[in-house]
């Protein structure tokens, strides 16, 4: 999932900077700007089926109202997902028929695309239904499972341990809490990387110590959101392995820059560095 000659660039929400978030739309023009992968939220339906989508319910994105929950994959995929996007332009993708896709849809429309997939809220029932999708379509090589609830994490571990995970909130913490004091102990952990802002509220998680210590323990780190060059190489400088961005029109090429100039910096002795590899 994570292996890489550089740092990965993840378009957010598809790269909800550009077009509406979470939509087929905003994932290809993503990966169309050069993203590496794409990172994406899921909910269950009404049918119990994961539909790509952010919030609990769909009235801050569509032009309907209610519970993601209270709708099966076919009505939410035939509700208008470009509606309240781009105001300032007239909402240009308003009624192109851009629903709310099921999380097959999207990795089937992108076979070679790494995918963050985020369970919101996540419960047992919805790592479930996750971790079958990404089964059946054989996909697991390129997916990393993450969510804020330890439950959603610890039922995706146990049916499926070779599909990557990125640490809980509470395993996030610890690992902050380990950084501040230099702890030395590097015990297994149960997940592959590390998703986080680099501030929470008035607490700074991200930090040159932060980056070592995830590194010591044998994990990759992405960081949200990130959509200036100044923040790119900044924190490429500091050594985090990923960002996740909504404008991966920025943050691309500053990332390209980036890993030439530390190229051209480290000639002949090394030819670059992209963090870790797992």
């Amino acid at each position: 999932m994570f292996e890489a000659d550089r740092p990965l660039v993840f378009a957010h929400r598809g790269g909800a900077g550009l077009a509406p978030e979470n939509t087929l739309e905003a994932f290809g023009l993503g990966l169309a700007h050069g993203a590496d992968g794409l990172e994406l939220d899921v909910h269950l339906s009404r049918d119990l089926v994961p539909v790509v989508i952010h919030d609990r319910t769909v009235d801050r994105t569509t032009i309907a109202t209610g519970e993601v929950a209270s709708f099966t994959a076919a009505e939410l995929a035939g509700l208008d997902a470009g509606a309240r996007f781009g105001a300032e332009r007239g909402f240009p993708f308003r009624a192109r028929g851009l629903g709310v896709p099921a999380l097959e849809t999207v990795l089937e429309r992108w076979p070679s695309a790494r995918v963050i997939i985020e369970m919101k809220y996540g419960t047992a029932a919805l790592a479930r239904a996750v971790v079958d999708v990404v089964e059946r379509l054989g996909v697991g090589a390129r997916v990393c499972l993450g969510s804020f609830q330890q439950e959603a994490l610890d039922t995706a571990r146990a049916l499926a341990p070779h599909i990557a995970t990125s640490a809980s909130v509470n395993e996030a913490r610890r690992t902050l809490h380990r950084a501040w004091l230099r702890w030395p102990f590097t015990a297994p952990r149960p997940y592959t990387a590390f998703q986080v802002p680099e501030h929470t509220r008035r607490l700074r998680v991200v930090s040159r110590a932060f980056v070592r210590q995830v590194h010591r323990e044998g994990q990759v780190l992405q960081v949200w959101v990130v959509d200036s060059e100044a923040d790119t190489r900044r924190l490429l400088d500091w050594g985090v392995d990923g960002l996740i961005s909504d404008r991966p029109d920025i943050t691309v090429p500053a990332r390209d820059r980036w890993a030439a100039d530390a190229a051209t910096a480290s000639q002949p002795s090394c030819p670059g560095r992209a963090g870790p590899v797992i």
